[in-house]
């Protein structure tokens, strides 16, 4: 048996160098057992939005450098995607770089009697987040006890 994280921490530095080629970012890799099989999905992201022609070549250099590799003993399907509008926020450059946007934020444990919070992240400083909420509420939670972090687009 394979495990998922030793997959994926192999993968991520090989596809950050192929998505750099490409002049994309890798926002994370993901490898799963879904419906029956095993899956290994690439997310980028390019600053003018990710294309066909993107993922068709960032699958075409991760597929043969995986068969060089040789990383994954069993069959399994290559996916390379866009993170799409409700992206994840999973490092302080994502915080960053996507302050002023509204995030939706799920923490481990609760900070200030609540885990699930909603609002315009502010700013990322000192390994804390700020967001603030429609109500104009301020709420200063730390890093380390965020569980799920997304953009959280207001279509």
């Amino acid at each position: 048996m394979v495990d998922s994280r030793s997959v994926e921490e192999h993968v991520t530095p090989l596809a950050e160098r192929v998505a750099a080629r490409e002049g994309c970012e890798l926002v994370y890799v993901e490898y799963v057992h879904d419906a029956g099989r095993w899956v290994l999905r690439l997310f980028i992201d390019h600053p003018n939005g990710v294309d066909i022609g993107h993922c068709s070549a960032v699958s075409r250099q991760m597929s043969s450098l995986l068969d060089v590799e040789d990383v994954i003993p069993h069959a399994y399907n290559l996916e390379v995607s866009s993170p799409g509008l409700d992206r994840p926020l999973r490092r302080g450059d994502d915080y960053r770089k996507f302050a002023g946007e509204p995030v939706s934020i799920r923490t481990k444990t609760p900070v200030g009697g609540r885990r699930r919070f909603r609002g315009i992240l502010e700013k990322f400083e000192g390994e804390v987040v700020t967001i603030a909420d429609d109500a104009g509420r301020v709420f200063e939670i730390p890093l380390d006890k965020v569980s799920k972090a997304r953009l959280d687009p207001r279509i």
